[in-house]
Formats: structure tokens, C-alpha cells, sequence
């Protein structure tokens, strides 16, 4: 890490090799590497096995997990000279209770978020995009042909007009509002009507064609809210692979508390002093539920209780 905010997803220890996986004639020797490791991936669940210390990433030799999913794979990196690799096993049949029975389970990428080492979640964070954009995007936004795969899954090309394509990332602002004209600053939550009861969060939208991070921060938490943004300052960020954004995180100062849920993206909205807010990060709060402590909006709530103001 670089000293800063430490996010769930953030901390992959892999060389990702960005300089040398165009090289197709390198890219095949690290596939005939007898000591290349492998993540196995269903229906964007990663291998997950039980270890001395708790649930881990299951790693397979390479050559095991190419037997098993010979046409669904990507190159990670390298983690100590030695290739890591992830393969996705295609179909409705779960692959633990067949060929990879015995080696574990696959589990749903948010609930391992909350049991998985740093470093593991990170780098099944990686596969999942990556496994994820390709779905998306097997033919050519170009001239609809289909694609294909190319610097160990971090490209495709389309075979009839070169169109190159690589894997995108959306960002999104994910702020904590933040009033200071009372007695005592308070912040707001927000809360959507399909969480789960009680559940509330930071707010968040996508940055459009033409925006900064800052206008994008102002305007939807005008839309969502219709409150004013006065003053923006960054905390942090979160590779978010669901299926592939960044989350940038901010503390929006605002002009006044009189704030409005729009019903469209929020059904409720609730001012919080640092004490509440702090109950409500404990689990204490009589009513509202934090954000989950991998979500990169724990993360905002956390540090304005302990005095974060940007």
C-alpha cells in the first residue's frame, strides 16, 4: 500500500506484468510454468477453502484448472516470479460437486468480502471483472464482429475491422454530506428502498460525459437530496468489482440541512451526529443500519467519526 486509506478490493500483491503480457511468446511461457497457479471461478463466485486462519482463495495448479475450463482464462500477474492465473468454469452445474469437488466452494463475491484475507479479495476482485467485462463485451462495438482474447485477457480484438478494446472502469462518487451550521456538524445517510430494513448508506452516483468529480459530487447530491454542495474534498477510492467501478470517496460540505429524498433514488434520508453516527457503526442504533464494513461507504462514516472533515 502507499500509505493511504486501505479499502476492501485494494491491496493486490501481484505483479500485473502490464509491460511484458503483450508478448504472446511470454504469456506461453508462464502458462507452461509448472509452478503457475490458478483461481477458479462460477458464475462470478471465486474457489473459496478453508484455512488454518479462516476462509482463503483456493489456488489449483494452472494446468489442473485448464483441464477443467481450457477456454475461459486470464493472466493475474506474478506473485513471487510465479504466474497466477484465474479460469471460469462455464455452466448451470456447480463445478464443486463435480470435478473440483473436494476443494471447496464457490461463494458469492460480497459475502467472501467479508471473510477473505485483504490480499485474496483483491486479486478475486480482478478475476471477477475481468471474467465479467468479457461477457459483456464479446463482440466489436465497431462492427459487431465477434472478438477476441488477447494479453492474457486484457484485450480483445476485433479479427475484421483491429478494433482494439480493453477493459473499462466506471467511476462513481460516493460522498458523505456534511453540515456545519447547527450546534454540532452533523452528516446524512441515505437509504434505498430495496436494502434491507433499516440499512442506509453514503450517496452515490456514476460521473457523466463531462463532469469532474467535483460537479458530479454537487449535482447528485442536489438530485438525490436537494441539498447544495459548498465544498468537496477526497478520502479515499475502492476498485468496486460489481462489475467493475470506482468508487470515489468524498466529504461534500453542504449549505443548508433542510434535505429531501427524491423517492427515485432514495426513499429516506437521515441527519446523524458523530455520536449516532458512531452508534450506528457499532451496531447500537436503535433504528439504522450501517453500511457493510467492506463497503467502501463504512469506510466515509468511519472516518468523519474519528474527525475526518477533509
Amino acid at each position: 500500500m502507499l500509505g493511504l486509506a486501505q479499502t476492501a478490493f485494494s491491496g493486490n500483491p501481484l505483479d500485473r506484468a502490464g509491460d511484458r503480457r503483450n508478448d504472446p511468446a511470454w504469456l506461453a511461457a508462464q502458462e507452461d510454468n509448472p509452478e503457475a497457479l490458478a483461481a477458479v471461478f462460477w458464475q462470478g463466485r471465486p474457489l473459496v477453502e478453508a484455512g488454518p486462519a479462516g476462509p482463503r482463495l483456493a489456488w489449483l495448479a494452472y494446468g489442473h484448472a485448464r483441464d477443467v475450463a481450457p477456454d475461459r482464462r486470464a493472466f493475474l500477474g506474478l506473485w513471487k516470479d510465479a504466474p497466477v492465473f484465474a479460469v471460469e468454469v462455464e455452466g448451470p452445474d456447480d463445478p464443486a460437486t463435480g470435478p473440483l469437488a473436494g476443494l471447496g466452494a464457490f461463494e458469492e463475491l460480497r459475502a467472501a468480502a467479508a471473510v477473505l484475507p485483504p490480499q485474496d479479495l483483491a486479486m478475486a476482485g480482478v478475476g471477477r471483472s475481468l471474467f465479467d467485462w468479457r461477457r459483456r463485451h464479446g463482440f466489436c462495438g465497431v462492427c459487431g464482429r465477434a472478438t477476441e482474447d488477447a494479453a492474457g485477457g486484457w484485450k480483445r480484438i476485433c479479427p475484421a475491422c483491429g478494433a482494439e478494446h480493453f477493459p473499462r472502469v466506471d467511476p462513481v462518487t460516493i460522498m458523505l454530506p456534511v453540515w456545519r451550521g447547527g450546534p454540532e456538524p452533523l452528516c446524512l445517510l441515505g437509504r434505498q428502498a430495496a436494502w434491507p430494513a433499516g440499512r442506509m448508506s453514503a450517496l452515490a452516483g456514476f460521473l457523466e460525459p463531462g463532469e469532474t468529480i467535483e460537479e458530479a459530487c454537487a449535482r447528485e447530491i442536489a438530485e438525490e437530496a436537494g441539498l447544495e454542495v459548498t465544498r468537496v474534498r477526497y478520502h479515499s477510492s475502492q476498485a468496486w468489482p460489481f462489475p467493475a467501478q470506482l468508487m470515489i470517496g468524498l466529504i461534500a460540505e453542504v449549505a443548508g440541512n433542510e434535505a429531501r429524498p427524491d423517492q427515485t433514488e432514495l426513499e429516506a434520508v437521515a441527519w446523524l451526529t458523530r455520536a449516532e453516527a458512531r452508534a450506528t457503526l457499532d451496531g447500537t442504533h436503535p433504528t439504522i443500519l450501517a453500511p457493510p464494513p467492506f463497503a467502501i461507504a463504512h469506510t466515509l462514516l468511519r472516518a468523519w467519526v474519528d474527525g475526518f472533515d477533509g
